[in-house]
């Protein structure tokens, strides 16, 4: 078919990787940081949008996209860009966490009637986050903006937008629109009545596409497909599919799976997102995964990870009964926002630092896969996880994640899953409309380079170390977890 090109406007940089539309093999890559003003303690909380575009010329300088015929559009999720009727900017993207918008979601909980009535309503429960928090926030804090607020759109349906040159219609895909907090992704329905309970009046809501729809062509000819958030783009470059999970090791955890219906939690411990092929994934977030190791590491005086990591090698499985229940930040699996962190099992033979750090490493798989146990007891298959971030290239990390997950683990190569995503996207819009794929199937390309880890022997021996686990956190905190 051709050449396609996905682009993946992160929060930080915008990638674009070009791709032979049949294969998928990466033929060349583009990248550039956006242009942003720094802020205390990190990234801003508010971005010109105009920063992503200026990012994106600079990654496609030097005639990378020459010969392109269709690109895919990837994004930063919950960046809401709010519009009056001309279509400008009534403000700056508001973008990432936004610690600003805590008292906001807590105040939307409430008035829908509380958790249990958002997970029905949307499959999700409003957080700092959501862009439907994010409006509220406005409301209380600057009225005037909000006021003028007469279309919504987020990252990746803007630059689509931008791309397209400006059209009448606007679009975004059920990925996207699942991560906003006023689309269900049970009903694949908006839900004008949150969007007003959160600004106070009504607002014009981009077009949902399909997955292998089209949402226009460019002046110049390009065909642009329907894009999609970050997490969506990174799935389908990845190429999951039913019975595969990916479990992100960050700061703190995530895990995901691809499900073919959306899941109604009534505790909100579940977040219901769409995914770019017509499925479902299901999330658990989790509050502690990497900062375990680094505190761990901190606590041992070992300078990184690694050292961490080497020292945890020295010891066994179970680490001579020691168990960290590893609750740094309170926990939402289970749900201890409250709670302190628990070191249980010090005798004598145990109190050795590589014994800690094994249980630093099996504490926080053994949390993660108290996650993983969510998905499972609602019906989600697990057969193979993909295992993500720095972290799971860590020799403990991948000597303790087979037996204690249960499951094959592939560890993919790094790579520019999102962008892949989004090429691969384009690829499938532009087939159907050349009339040479299946609006229903996409293109069939060559999944991720990676190790795979087979738990063989060692099952056993990771079910005695996560009951030594699970019988510590139900002695610590009774009734936490509920079968």
């Amino acid at each position: 078919m051709g050449i396609v090109a996905g682009l993946d406007s992160s929060p930080d940089f915008t990638r674009i990787v070009v791709c032979d539309a049949d294969s998928g093999a990466v033929l060349r890559q583009g990248y550039a940081p956006h242009p942003l003003d720094g802020a205390e303690g990190g990234r801003p909380s508010d971005v010109d949008p105009q920063a992503w575009l200026l990012s994106l010329g600079e990654a496609a300088g030097g005639g990378l996209l020459e010969g392109v015929q269709a690109i895919g559009v990837s994004a930063q999720q919950n960046a809401l860009v709010p519009l009056d009727t001309q279509g400008n900017t009534v403000r700056p993207a508001l973008v990432g966490g936004d610690k600003r918008a805590q008292v906001s979601a807590a105040e939307l909980v409430d008035a829908l009637g509380g958790r249990e009535a958002w997970a029905q309503a949307v499959g999700t429960v409003p957080g700092a986050a959501q862009p439907v928090t994010k409006l509220r926030w406005m409301v209380k804090n600057e009225p005037d903006a909000a006021l003028r607020t007469a279309m919504l759109m987020q990252a990746h349906d803007w630059l689509v937008w931008q791309l397209l040159g400006r059209p009448a219609r606007r679009t975004t895909d059920r990925g996207d629109a699942s991560s906003t907090g006023y689309w269900c992704a049970v009903n694949g329905a908006y839900r004008p009545d949150l969007v007003e309970l959160a600004l106070g009046h009504q607002a014009l809501l981009p077009d949902v596409l399909g997955p292998s729809e089209a949402a226009g062509t460019t002046p110049e000819g390009l065909l642009i497909s329907a894009g999609t958030g970050e997490t969506m783009a990174a799935a389908f470059g990845l190429g999951i599919g039913l019975g595969d999970a990916v479990v992100s090791l960050g700061a703190s955890g995530s895990v995901m799976a691809v499900h073919h219906e959306a899941l109604v939690d009534p505790s909100g411990m579940i977040t219901s997102l769409a995914d770019a092929t017509g499925m479902h994934l299901p999330v658990v977030t989790t509050l502690n995964a990497v900062r375990v190791l680094r505190g761990s590491a901190e606590l041992l005086g070992l300078p990184d990870l690694e050292s961490l990591s080497d020292l945890a090698m020295k010891s066994t499985p179970g680490a001579h009964g020691l168990v960290l229940l590893p609750y740094l930040e309170g926990e939402r699996v289970p749900a201890l926002p409250h709670v302190a962190g628990t070191l249980a099992g010090l005798r004598r033979e145990s109190m050795r630092p590589e014994h800690l750090a094994r249980a630093a490493f099996e504490g926080m798989l053994c949390g993660l896969a108290d996650a993983l146990d969510v998905l499972r007891r609602r019906g989600v298959e697990v057969r193979r996880i993909f295992l993500l971030g720095p972290a799971a290239e860590l020799p403990a990390v991948q000597a303790c994640a087979p037996s204690l997950l249960g499951v094959q683990i592939v560890v993919p190569q790094p790579a520019d899953y999102a962008a892949i995503g989004a090429a691969r996207q384009a690829a499938w819009a532009l087939g159907v409309s050349q009339g040479t794929l299946d609006p229903r199937q996409p293109p069939a390309w060559q999944g991720a380079t990676a190790q795979v880890l087979d738990p063989g022997d060692e099952v056993a021996v990771g079910a005695a170390v996560r009951q030594q686990y699970t019988s510590v956190r139900d002695q610590t905190h009774p009734g936490a977890v509920r079968l």
